[in-house]
C-alpha cells in the first residue's frame, strides 16, 4: 500500500500552540465560552444559554456546533430554558446555512459519550453538517480523502453576517 500525503499547513499552528498544553485539564468549550476572540474561536453567535460555533475540524464546510454554556455531559441536566434555546439555535442555524451556503440537506444530532463518537465527551454539543447534492464525489471513495472547498475563516466570514442578533431573535 502506498503512503498518502495530504498537505495541511494550517495544522502547524495547532502543533506549535503552547496554549493547548494549558487546556489539557480544562474544557475547551468552557474556555471558548469565557473568551471574547469570536473569530479566532469560530464563534458565530452567543445567546443567553448557548452559543453557535463552527467545527474547527469539519466534516463539511459550514459544520456547526450548538453548545450550551452549562458544563454537562448529561442531556437530562439541561434546564428547560437552556434546552429550548439550544433547539431554537439549531433551527435558526439550519435556516442560516440554507441562505448562506445553499445547502440541500443536513445531518444533525448529538454524540453522547465517547463510545457514541463524541470527540469532547465532557461537554455536550449538537452538530449540524450541511450537505449538497453531488458532495459525495470520488475523492472520499477512491482517494480516501475529503476535499474542503473553502478555508475555515472564509466560511466564517460568509456565515457570521447571518448570525446577527436581529436574525437570530426574529
Amino acid at each position: 500500500m502506498s503512503q498518502k500525503v495530504i498537505w495541511a499547513p494550517w495544522r502547524m499552528e495547532y502543533i506549535l500552540d503552547d496554549n493547548k498544553q494549558s487546556l489539557k485539564n480544562q474544557c475547551l468549550f468552557c474556555q471558548i465560552a469565557a473568551e471574547s476572540a469570536d473569530r479566532q474561536n469560530l464563534v458565530l453567535y452567543r445567546g443567553k444559554h448557548a452559543y453557535v460555533m463552527m467545527n474547527r475540524y469539519p466534516y463539511n464546510n459550514g459544520h456547526l456546533m450548538i453548545i450550551p454554556f452549562q458544563h454537562t455531559n448529561d442531556l437530562a441536566q439541561l434546564p428547560a430554558p437552556v434546552f429550548v434555546e439550544v433547539m431554537e439555535l439549531f433551527r435558526r442555524s439550519i435556516a442560516n446555512l440554507q441562505q448562506a451556503l445553499q445547502a440541500d440537506g443536513f445531518n444533525g444530532g448529538i454524540n453522547l459519550g465517547k463510545i457514541a463518537g463524541a470527540g469532547i465527551d465532557a461537554h455536550l454539543h449538537f452538530h449540524i453538517v450541511p450537505r449538497w447534492q453531488g458532495d459525495y464525489n470520488f475523492m472520499p471513495v477512491i482517494g480516501e480523502t475529503k476535499v474542503m472547498p473553502q478555508h475555515l475563516l472564509e466560511t466564517y466570514d460568509n456565515l457570521v453576517q447571518y448570525f446577527t442578533a436581529e436574525r437570530m431573535e426574529s
